[in-house]
C-alpha cells in the first residue's frame, strides 16, 4: 500500500473517532456532555468542554461562561460538579441505618449514583440540565 495512502487512511480514522467521542448526542444536555467528557479525559482546568458543547449545540448562547460563573463554575468544567450541579436526588441511594458488630446502629449517608443514567434530554440550542440534575443552590 502507498505510504501517503495509509496516512490519509490513518487520518480519516482518527478525525472520525475524535468526532464521535467529542461532539455532543442528539438532545444531550450540556452537563450531561461535561459529565461524560470530564469521566473520559479529566478537567485541564480550562472551560474546554462548555465551550465545545457550546459551539457544538448552542451557539446563540453567547454568555454560558458568564453563567457558569454566577453558578459557581467560574474557572473550569469540574467546577460545574462541585459548585454548580449534582446528581437530581431521586438518582441517589437512600441513606440508611446499618446493624454494627458492637450491637450499635451506624448511619450509612445516601449516596449519588455509581453512574449516572443516559441523559434525559433537551431541546436543541438549551444550555440548561436535563432532568438528571439538580441545582447545588
Amino acid at each position: 500500500m502507498d505510504r501517503e495512502l495509509i496516512e490519509n487512511e490513518a487520518e480519516q480514522i482518527l478525525l472520525e473517532s475524535s468526532h464521535a467521542l467529542l461532539t455532543p448526542k442528539p438532545g444531550e444536555c450540556l452537563v450531561c456532555y461535561v459529565d461524560r467528557q470530564f469521566a473520559e479525559f479529566g478537567c485541564d482546568n480550562t472551560h474546554r468542554f462548555a465551550m465545545a458543547y457550546r459551539d457544538h449545540a448552542a451557539p446563540r448562547a453567547t454568555a454560558l461562561l458568564q453563567r457558569l460563573s454566577v453558578l459557581g463554575a467560574c474557572c473550569c468544567d469540574c467546577e460545574m460538579f462541585m459548585n454548580a450541579f449534582h446528581p437530581a436526588s431521586r438518582l441517589w441511594t437512600g441513606g440508611y441505618w446499618q446493624p454494627g458488630s458492637d450491637g450499635y446502629d451506624t448511619w450509612v449517608d445516601a449516596e449519588p449514583p455509581a453512574r449516572m443514567p443516559p441523559c434525559a434530554g433537551v431541546r436543541r440550542g438549551s444550555v440548561q440540565p436535563c432532568a438528571n440534575w439538580d441545582a447545588a443552590r
